[in-house]
């Protein structure tokens, strides 16, 4: 199997335990984001009133899209980052610098590698997550969409390709800054545990490619959490001034925003986000390394 082949589909299994361990965490996260101020009191409130009124499967809620979609954009994500790593590793061992798994990568290397990564990752990531969104906010009682495919029918015949993508131009600021960060911090970890036992990649503990990953997203949520609140707020809006559209772009949305909620508004939904964060990056890491490991063998 191609080293491209592997990346892919390590990848893949690491977006799939991703969705899986994060999605409930998530659900809530773009509630909070996304509701009037004042609706909910906080990240208890808002799960126990999801619970209350629409069940325990409405955690899982447009998981479809994500399964799918996440997965694909992870296999992207990972493909485009391993390809990047060898290509500056090529370039190191030219200049007479470098040596085995990433160990000569400097840090603005693997930076780079990892906004490659992100913006490779957010041709797909931003209408996977635009549709996701909107089903995850939309009213149980009165859906507007029966499912992710309903919802890309009828927002494609409406409003054609820009209303699949509407919020591109946030999300991938979101995607380039946040995985330059997330990348470079979780390839340093490994450099630093590789350097300091003096051991191949592949005999990094398990349960580090955890921590590291939960350490990786902590870092990446610093980053970019308010951007992510901004595309939130624009991808769940009206595609017209017709249907309710309040912002008229991310900008005016930014102005809108602070000038009628305050700063607090920008960190709304952080608390699950932060709780989600370890498991389902650890997960994330740990799905791929072990994979790579599988599929290398």
């Amino acid at each position: 199997m191609s080293k491209t082949l592997i990346d892919l589909t390590a990848g893949t299994a690491g977006g799939v335990a991703q969705v899986l361990v994060g999605q409930p965490f998530d659900i809530v996260k773009v509630r909070m984001q996304t509701a009037p101020q004042g609706t909910y009191s906080g990240m208890l409130h808002c799960a126990g009133g999801i619970l209350k009124n629409e069940g325990p499967l409405a955690f899982y809620k447009g998981t479809l899209t994500p399964l799918l979609g996440i997965g694909v954009c992870v296999s992207i994500q990972f493909g485009a980052l391993e390809w990047t790593k060898r290509f500056f590793a090529r370039r190191n061992i030219e200049s007479g610098v470098g040596g085995p798994d990433g160990l000569g990568l400097n840090s603005g290397q693997l930076f780079t590698a990892g906004v490659f990564a992100g913006v490779a990752n957010g041709v797909v990531s931003g209408p996977v997550e635009h549709i996701r969104i909107r089903l995850q906010t939309q009213s149980a009682t009165n859906p507007t969409y029966a499912g992710p495919f309903d919802a890309i029918r009828k927002i494609y015949s409406q409003h054609g390709v820009a209303g699949i993508y509407k919020g591109q131009v946030v999300t991938l600021w979101r995607e380039a800054l946040g995985y330059g960060v997330y990348f470079l911090a979780y390839e340093k970890l490994m450099q630093r545990e590789m350097a300091r036992k003096g051991i191949r990649r592949d005999q990094v503990n398990p349960a580090n490619a955890v921590l590291f990953g939960a350490a990786a997203g902590y870092a990446l949520w610093a980053i970019i959490y308010p951007i992510d609140m901004i595309k939130s707020r624009i991808q769940t809006d009206g595609f017209s001034r017709a249907d309710g559209q309040k912002y008229k772009s991310t900008l005016d949305c930014v102005r809108t925003v602070w000038r009628t909620e305050g700063i607090g508004a920008f960190t709304r939904g952080l608390t699950p986000t932060l709780i989600r964060s370890p498991f389902a990056n650890g997960a994330t890491f740990l799905g791929f390394e072990m994979a790579m490991r599988l599929l290398s063998s």
